[in-house]
């Protein structure tokens, strides 16, 4: 029997890689083998994150390979200006020659690309060489819409040419649509700048990528998104894309993180209450300014509750935060990247303090866990405001004019949701009913479909 071979390619960027990992894991259990493509600068963070991890990876199905992003090793990933023009200009020749290495070596050839839509230039690389594509969308299919209707929300006069809203009021889509408003458009942080003109130029050509395969993959369920995935029905639910841990050895950590995980906090959680413990964490870009952190330090020690907090403190951290010299933290454990989807499902966790990513906000929902809602930045506004509005199932801290949150909010909130038996119960029947990647599924059905597929 010959085995496909798929090669998977994610945007630079940990929120990105992770749920393309998780898809590319399912692929291999399910017989395929997949060549994971990295920039080299993460291909090297991800293969040192692994160095203490006891199971081996099988390579002979699952490998990690990589292509330079163009920058230098001292430039800032961080920068999306910069990063999105060193890709365009030096990956897509770099992905062609990949690829005819794999093909000469006469091992495999690559029967199809699964590209991440911000990576969608990908996709034209393999028409040239003959080979199927997919597209993946790592976000939201409410997002993807948004992005797709750009030019409508332009001539209806919600939002101008440089993404700035018109007015204050809210709006549909389509009929079928949950309301948005204006407030919560993915590029809130940027609108009006040089890096929102580069974002109305991706979404204009996903609208084009997305024509050149007949496979629209998003990381979402049918039950979560099924009035928007009606309006766009050639994009397909393959979600949630969790990691899956058969070890269950307490040193089994998961593939394709950017920095090790401190399994040390699995062995805290358990000597914690049920529903006790206030998970903090932010995903892989900065948030907090000095003092923000040292206010979010103080709250916890308000809360008088457990914490496992995620604080990274690496290469990449533009801020040199210090605790505050009142901070005890002593009901707390503090770590500097934690195994997010084991620390989700532990019973311990009372609620999940975050920014609102779509994979954080997966997990969450995967495990019944209610939000407490922080984002900062493009789509985490609309999935704050979907987390509380919508689903009902958690709530946002209130600022100030400047964005600061106080001591006394953190509080207040935390209180509220803790206590919030009604919260609680959704969070656990959205867990039970909507997140499901069961056998039957339409999410099951959807990965199955595209698997035979590959196979044909």
């Amino acid at each position: 029997m010959i085995i496909p071979s798929v090669l998977v390619l994610p945007y630079p960027a940990q929120g990105h890689v992770n749920p393309m990992m998780n898809f590319s894991q399912n692929l291999v259990e399910h017989g395929c083998k997949v060549y994971f493509v990295n920039t080299d600068f993460n291909h090297k963070r991800v293969v040192s994150s692994m160095v203490e991890q006891k199971e081996r990876l099988d390579e002979s199905l699952l490998k990690l390979v990589s292509i330079p992003d163009g920058l230098r090793p001292e430039d800032d990933r961080r920068d999306f200006n910069k990063l999105s023009d060193a890709i365009l200009i030096s990956m897509p020749s770099m992905l062609q020659k990949l690829i005819e290495e794999i093909h000469l070596n006469g091992e495999d050839r690559i029967i199809c690309i699964v590209a991440d839509l911000n990576m969608g230039w990908a996709l034209n690389v393999g028409n040239k060489l003959g080979i199927k594509g997919a597209a993946f969308w790592p976000a939201s299919a409410a997002i993807f819409a948004f992005h797709c209707n750009i030019p409508t929300l332009i001539d209806k006069g919600i939002i101008v040419s440089d993404g700035l809203p018109i007015t204050k009021n809210t709006f549909r889509i389509s009929p079928t649509i949950p309301m948005m408003d204006t407030g919560s458009v993915p590029w809130k942080a940027i609108a009006g700048s040089i890096i929102f003109k580069k974002l109305i130029k991706v979404s204009t050509e996903i609208v084009e990528i997305t024509n050149l395969t007949e496979w629209w993959l998003c990381n979402t369920t049918f039950e979560l998104e099924h009035e928007v995935l009606s309006f766009v029905p050639k994009l397909l639910p393959v979600g949630p894309l969790l990691r899956s841990y058969d070890n269950k050895s307490v040193n089994a950590r998961s593939i394709g993180q950017f920095w090790e995980e401190d399994l040390s906090c699995m062995d805290w959680l358990d000597q914690q209450p049920r529903h006790s413990v206030l998970y903090v964490a932010f995903g892989s870009f900065n948030l907090l300014d000095q003092n923000q952190f040292k206010e979010l330090a103080l709250g916890l020690d308000l809360t008088n509750r457990p914490f496992l907090w995620v604080v990274r403190q690496d290469s990449n951290c533009t801020n040199n935060i210090t605790y505050p010299n009142e901070f005890i933290g002593r009901k707390g454990k503090i770590v500097s990247w934690a195994p997010q989807q084991k620390v989700l499902s532990h019973p311990a966790i009372a609620c999940f303090v975050s920014h609102c990513g779509w994979n954080s906000t997966m997990e969450g929902l995967s495990n019944g866990v209610p939000f407490l809602c922080w984002p900062y930045f493009c789509d985490q506004f609309f999935n704050k405001k979907y987390i509380c509005v919508e689903l009902k199932v958690g709530l946002g801290f209130d600022s100030d004019e400047n964005r600061f949150v106080s001591r006394w909010e953190i509080k207040t909130k935390v209180d509220r949701l803790v206590s919030d038996e009604k919260i609680r119960s959704r969070s656990l029947k959205l867990k039970e009913n909507v997140m499901s990647t069961a056998e039957g599924s339409m999410s099951s059905e959807n990965f199955n479909r595209f698997v035979k597929w590959l196979k044909d």
